[in-house]
């Protein structure tokens, strides 16, 4: 891709924003910045690029360029880039930008739950095997920065979201992980097809000699690359368990008994970032050394504190339904949940099964929560209150000696938080804090 002389405009401020429009400064083109955000600041940029903030739908009528570059967190679809895509020669996100100037290899990875667990093991692995490698995308620093770094890594873990994913044409990936699809960002895309489709582009270019790293049981239709299975239940999978023994086609791997990674959802990105490490010629025994030591990402089943006989686990990160519904495949005390925040219009009639078998008491809360107080109380029983530290002080009232709090809100927390970090960091406190 030649950049040399072209004009090039970007859409958004944030960190991609910015990274992609330094990229394309130093491939040569003339940049602009735009940013809806009329107080958006610009502080520490390259003078070179143009900056401009409280970009509006007619100033992107009238703005032409040769190549539009827009960040993960804009609407792909909605009327202001679209104003801006009326006189764009292309259009393409800051992932697709990066990947064109990219020359190592690249572990993909994307599900609705688990990305940001399997990215750290990939690059872990990785690392430890000799072979350089940057966690970026989604999680850890836009991908366009890395290109930019000193010393280039030989290889990248690129977590893939959606929204990253609509954006691509020639993105291509050496080993895809798809951790697993269900129902999610329903507030930005008007079917679960268009999500699962954008979802889909993870495998677009790959080829017969590339590897695909998909959880059974997972309809893809047919992939080109050549194609590994993992599951934590049944023994039908390529990789799957025996007890806490990793087994790959009836051989035993290694155990995760001397390692951090708890619960079967880890069990299953352990899995799938073996899968893609060996693909990459990365031995068995490398990847069980790079795990010894490592801990999985703050907020994801992350054990607080144990008081009273009662472990408090926050499970923040858990924005979706499956997300939930895995913390509470994985739990072997009977729970406290903890759930409820922003209506995000998913449909939570299939947990009603997973409540009964495990959940003794649920406490609600958000803008969601007089719906799911509805809903759940025809399982289990059911108390609706208006903020965390109602739910948090509930929660130790119901708990007995032996039962776990789980916070796992099965939504995302712009109601009350700025992101599932601070609802999950309020709820340490809140845990830590109780006597």
């Amino acid at each position: 891709m030649i950049l040399e002389g072209k004009n090039v405009v970007v859409l958004g401020a944030g960190r991609s924003g910015r990274a992609a429009a330094c990229l394309a400064l130093s491939k040569g083109a003339e940049v602009r910045l735009f940013d809806a955000n009329p107080k958006a600041t610009f502080d520490g940029l390259d003078e070179r690029i143009s900056v401009f903030a409280g970009a509006t739908e007619d100033i992107g009528s009238s703005t032409k360029s040769d190549l539009l570059v827009i960040s993960p967190g804009i609407d792909t679809y909605g009327s202001f880039v679209k104003a801006f895509v009326a006189n764009a020669g292309e259009l393409i996100g800051e992932t697709e930008l990066a990947a064109r100037y990219f020359g190592g290899k690249i572990v993909g990875i994307t599900g609705t739950n688990g990305k940001t667990t399997t990215t750290e093991l990939v690059e872990r692995i990785l690392n430890h095997s000799g072979t350089s490698c940057v966690a970026c995308g989604n999680y850890g620093v836009p991908f366009s920065e890395v290109l930019m770094m000193e010393n280039v890594p030989e290889s990248v873990a690129l977590e893939l979201s959606s929204f990253q994913l609509e954006t691509v044409s020639q993105l291509h990936v050496d080993a895809a992980i798809w951790l697993n699809f269900s129902a999610d960002h329903m507030d930005r895309y008007s079917s679960l097809e268009d999500y699962f489709r954008a979802k889909l582009n993870i495998f677009l270019n790959q080829t017969e000699e590339d590897t695909a790293v998909v959880r059974a049981g997972e309809e893809l239709g047919e992939l080109a690359a050549q194609c590994l299975s993992f599951a934590s239940e049944g023994r039908e999978a390529d990789y799957h368990l025996d007890g806490d023994v990793i087994m790959f086609r009836g051989e035993r791997i290694f155990g995760l008994s001397n390692t951090r990674m708890r619960g079967l959802h880890n069990a299953e990105n352990v899995m799938a970032a073996v899968a893609a490490t060996h693909s990459l010629s990365v031995s068995y025994a490398q990847a069980e050394e790079a795990l010894l030591g490592f801990a999985p990402p703050l907020h994801r089943c992350e054990l607080i504190r144990t008081l009273d006989g009662v472990e408090y686990l926050n499970d923040s990160k858990a924005t979706n339904l499956h997300a939930l519904d895995s913390a509470l495949r994985s739990q072997t005390r009977p729970v406290v949940l903890i759930a409820g925040g922003k209506e995000k219009g998913l449909v939570y009639d299939e947990l009603l099964e997973r409540l009964e078998e495990k959940v003794h008491s649920a406490i609600v809360y958000g803008e969601i929560g007089a719906a799911l107080e509805l809903l759940f109380s025809k399982v289990v029983p059911t108390a609706c209150v208006n903020s965390l530290d109602e739910a948090v002080a509930l929660s130790q009232q119901y708990a007995h000696a032996g039962d776990v709090v789980l916070l796992s809100p099965g939504t995302s927390s712009f109601d009350q938080f700025s992101g599932y970090e601070a609802r999950g960091d309020h709820f340490r406190e809140l845990v830590l804090a109780l006597k």
